[in-house]
Formats: C-alpha cells, structure tokens, sequence
C-alpha cells in the first residue's frame, strides 16, 4: 500500500502538538520533516529540535529530509531525538555513498535525494546502505512551487535499474487529490504531502480524499 507522509512545514506552527495528533487519528503514514540550513536551500523552515519535542507524541515514523550541506554532524542527533528515516542530498555531500553508511550504521533508514534538475546515477553503488529514494517534484521557487510532473519519469526509470528491488521510491512537491495519481502510475512508494494534507485545515478530509484518489 502507498504511505502517504504529511510533511509538517506546510502545516501551521502555532500548535504542532495538535497538529500531530490530527494527524495519527486521521490515519497519516509517516510525518515528514524538511531540515533547512539556508544555504544548501535558500530558505529555512522548521528547527530540528521539533523532531525531539514532537517524537513522543506518536509512534508513526519520522521521515527527516535533510536539505543542508555537509549533513554528517547532524545525524548522531537525528537518532538521539527519534527519527526513523533520513535522507540526504546527492548534490550537497561529496561522497554520498559513506554519508549513507553513517546513517545506516546508527540503525535509521538511510535515503538519497534528488533535486528535479538532477538525473539518477547508478544507484547499485550505494547499496547496501540506501534505503529509499527520495525525488522531488517541485523547486523551491515560492510556497507554491509549481508541481513538475515529468519528473516522476526519474521514478519509473530508477525502478528499473538492477538490484534495487528493496529499495523504495519516495516524492516530494505539489501533490493534491487532483495529480497524486500521477505517483503511484510512477510507482511511488511513499509520497509526501503538505497542501494536499493541510489545506483550509481540514487534516482529515484532505486525507481521506487523497487516499480516495488513489484508488
């Protein structure tokens, strides 16, 4: 079954604890975290102390996507606070392969991202410490990127290059009940969602919805 992962910072920062637990009643899969250092990415969003302080409230996994460089003082913390996924950025670490190995080594899943402009390598050379992939489909342009569909091609071709048979497939960008289709024809996995999910704040619906449309 497809997992659909909220991603938090779409979501209102006035009362994430609330948050969160709308979330868990209203059946998400994983929550999403996007780490910005301002630098690798020209915008910054939420603090990773929010990974700590939200860790106790549910069991769900924490899905941190790191978008900074040089991530790799970072990820002994990631684990201390709770997370459960990592993924990190192929363009922001010189040697993705060992980045990967610190995360596998400290028992969390360990992912590779893609930023849409950049095409996939060969993706047996970093097993066996990948995980997952992570690709996403909008640049961040503005809070409403505009969604990038053809991107998801990077997703269709990935699952075909050999070996990667338990590796899985993660999107990230502008998907609503009306594209998320567009995912799973590509053969997503897990798909991350932050308008689509806290739209007009209606937590539930818009993921009953989402769900409905992948059907």
């Amino acid at each position: 079954m497809i997992k659909i992962a909220p991603s938090l910072a779409a979501s209102s920062q006035l009362n994430l604890k609330q948050t969160v637990e709308d979330l868990v009643i209203a059946g998400a899969d994983i929550i999403h975290f996007d780490i910005e250092d301002g630098n690798f990415l020209p915008v910054m969003t939420l603090g990773v102390r929010m990974v700590k302080d939200l860790r106790p409230l549910t069991k769900l996994p924490f899905d941190v996507h790191l978008m900074m460089n040089s991530p790799e003082w970072l990820i002994s913390e990631l684990k201390d606070m709770g997370a459960d996924m990592v993924s990190v950025h192929y363009e922001a670490c010189p040697y993705p392969r060992r980045t990967l190995g610190i995360i596998h080594e400290m028992g969390i899943q360990a992912g590779l991202a893609f930023n849409p402009a950049t095409p996939l390598p060969p993706l047996q050379h970093y097993l066996p410490f990948l995980s997952f992939v992570l690709i996403l489909t909008t640049e961040p342009e503005a809070r409403t990127a505009t969604y990038l569909p053809s991107v998801l091609e990077k997703v269709t071709l990935g699952k075909k290059q050999p070996e990667l048979e338990n590796v899985k497939w993660e999107v990230d960008g502008g998907f609503v009940f009306e594209n998320i289709i567009d995912a799973k024809r590509a053969g997503a996995d897990i798909i991350v969602c932050g308008r689509g999910v806290f739209a007009n704040n209606q937590i539930n619906s818009n993921i009953n919805k989402l769900r409905n449309a992948l059907k």
